[in-house]
């Protein structure tokens, strides 16, 4: 009787188990990686003199940094195509476990880098290469964890899969912020800058580690071993796909326009944009964005149990057009003092996360299996490096020639991206179908 029942229910058990794995196998790379991007940025301005040495007050140093933290950007394109092939050609479980090795071991690399005063020029051209290492295997990272998460994730939790595999990121950037505190506090900021910095990366590169191992347990995506028993390992060139899921491409990135526009000025740059109009002190806003990341965490999962309960396109239509009259609006109030900084930044961060909540699931559905990783991956990183990486660079620029009150139409514009995506993601078939199926789902759940 006991094996009998056992054998009945251990299916579902199996299932419920692999479900785990698969959704802890997509969280855990996306919080590695944005551990390991923030945790190099935090930590710039102390390892700055230490690899790339001092300039007049040691600004030429922090400029290398940065610059090389921009390198990054530059790269993730092509990761994304290189690591997208892989994925969509030798499976997603490589692919995810690949990209995190290179990942870890480049944190690693930049942990046990000897600093300028040992090997002279040579510390600045490895930190170089490991940025660029980095970024590719970062540019692979998002679109396969994208497609592994729409081919795995359950039908009726198809879009809380995709806000807690999207909530790594934010994870990522609170835990970078904690280690930086845990280190000052711990060896301060004299021991921080005599070496402590690589205590950073070793957390990095163990992050890395465990995530390798958490993906190397997962199973491998079923509608992937479909789509590779049906069309082989051969894949069209790349152009030639673009053109012929040009509206999916076009989608991809209007999303990403709108997402990582909103993601740069909410969660990082809006802090020196208060501070700029002297409504409150950078330092006193950058403190209290920990509270704005944990509210954008919760407001992701809400969104996606939402669309799961209602539906994609009832819940995106509202939160995709929310922020094109209320973002005026807020900073508006903001410059004028009638609103306060921590009211702004929460709205700001929701509105971001109604976006980002779905990103992953939504833009996965865009593109058949067999070009999933590959298509929405190159567009994806592309779009980032053109628009997100260099929003903080643009709004500085425009505040040091009295532009900054240029800002809040522009994030405006780039805002009502997603919202036109709606429309042109209507010209994708399969994406339709999908959402036919998804709200049959929602209607089977109404009592």
């Amino acid at each position: 009787m006991t094996d009998g029942i056992a054998a009945r229910t251990s299916p579902d058990v199996r299932q419920s188990t692999g479900r785990r794995r698969e959704l802890a196998a997509a969280t855990v790379g996306s919080v590695v990686e944005s551990f390991d991007w923030n945790i190099y940025a935090v930590l710039a301005t102390y390892f700055a003199a230490d690899l790339f040495g001092h300039g007049k007050s040691g600004l030429s140093g922090i400029l290398a940094a940065y610059a090389t933290f921009a390198v990054g950007f530059v790269a993730r394109p092509i990761g994304s195509y290189l690591i997208g092939r892989l994925s969509d050609t030798r499976g997603r479980r490589f692919a995810l476990s690949l990209g995190m090795a290179v990942i870890a071991a480049a944190s690693l690399g930049l942990a046990a880098l000897p600093g300028r005063a040992t090997i002279g020029v040579w510390a600045a051209v490895l930190a170089v290469v490991a940025r660029l290492v980095q970024g590719l295997a970062f540019g692979g990272e998002a679109p396969s964890v994208a497609a592994y998460v729409t081919e795995t994730a359950p039908p009726r939790h198809r879009f809380a899969f995709s806000a807690v595999s999207y909530g790594g990121v934010i994870i990522g950037s609170l835990l970078s912020f904690g280690v930086l505190t845990l280190l000052i506090h711990t060896v301060g900021k004299s021991g921080l800058e005599n070496g402590g910095w690589r205590w950073g990366f070793v957390v990095a590169a163990l992050l890395g580690l465990a995530a390798v191992w958490v993906r190397r347990t997962a199973p491998e995506s079923e509608e992937f071993h479909r789509a590779r028993a049906e069309h082989g390992a051969e894949r069209p060139p790349f152009l030639r796909m673009l053109r012929t899921h040009r509206w999916a491409a076009l989608t991809v990135f209007l999303n990403t326009l709108g997402g990582t526009v909103g993601y740069y000025f909410a969660l990082v740059y809006l802090p020196q944009y208060a501070a700029a109009y002297g409504v409150i002190g950078k330092e006193a806003a950058a403190s209290f964005m920990t509270v704005v990341l944990a509210v954008v965490l919760v407001t992701m999962v809400l969104t996606g149990a939402a669309a799961d309960r209602f539906g994609l396109l009832t819940v995106a239509r509202i939160g995709y057009a929310l922020p094109i009259p209320l973002v005026s609006v807020l900073l508006y109030g903001l410059r004028g003092g009638w609103l306060p900084f921590q009211l702004v930044a929460v709205v700001l961060g929701m509105l971001v996360a109604t976006v980002l909540g779905t990103l992953n699931v939504f833009t996965g559905l865009l593109f058949p299996t067999e070009v999933r990783a590959v298509g929405l991956g190159v567009v994806n990183a592309a779009t980032i490096a053109a628009f997100g990486g260099t929003f903080p660079l643009l709004a500085e620029w425009l505040g040091h020639h009295n532009g900054l009150g240029l800002i809040p139409g522009y994030v405006t514009l780039c805002t009502a991206g997603p919202l036109v995506g709606l429309f042109t993601a209507m010209r994708v078939p399969s994406f339709v179908t999908a959402i036919r199926e998804a709200d049959e789902h929602c209607r089977q759940r109404t009592p």
